[in-house]
């Protein structure tokens, strides 16, 4: 019976540490540099028990093009700045560009988790990108928007934004979107 008991306290443990560490993330978590990606950020749970409201994610630097996916039930807001530095996209040039995607109006209940999506092209070199996310909710909210200080284990961080790791190009990839 102590066996069993020691195995069942094992078992309850390993399924909550996934919950008991939920945060927002993407789905994948490394692209090619230079590439479309489709950013789909993952919501496992609402804020201190309360239902979901509202997403807002903000588009780090060199990502061009940031565009979401509607969502039935939801509404979108989009807000665009001014770019230090303009870029070309399929000859014209961009200076302006979308800096922050928010989803809001519909309601995810904390027992339940859902999907955001956008489609972006990421920088041309590689290296770690962060998007934060403002997580509103019925009661509270929760500010995804952590980065780690160089050196510094992500691990250790409360509220970690979500990061893409970007991979150097491959030399033979193609233009697709």
């Amino acid at each position: 019976m102590f066996m069993s008991l020691r195995i069942v306290a094992a078992a309850v443990l390993a399924m909550a540490a996934p919950l008991a560490s939920a945060h927002i993330v993407l789905e994948q978590k490394q692209a090619p540099a230079g590439s479309y990606y489709k950013g789909v950020f993952v919501v496992g749970h609402g804020c201190n028990g309360s239902a979901t409201r509202s997403i807002t994610v903000t588009i780090p630097d060199g990502v061009q093009g940031a565009h979401p996916q509607p969502k039935a039930g939801w509404q979108l807001d989009v807000q665009r700045a001014r770019l230090a530095k303009p870029y070309t996209s399929h000859g014209k040039t961009v200076e302006d560009d979308v800096r922050t995607i928010r989803w809001y109006g519909g309601t995810l209940a904390d027992q339940h988790f859902d999907e955001f999506r956008m489609l972006m092209k990421l920088p041309e070199q590689g290296g770690k990108l962060y998007f934060p996310v403002v997580q509103e909710c019925e009661n509270g909210k929760s500010e995804w928007t952590q980065i780690p200080a160089d050196g510094q284990n992500p691990r250790e961080l409360k509220s970690p934004a979500p990061a893409l790791e970007v991979m150097p190009a491959d030399a033979h990839a193609g233009h697709a979107h």
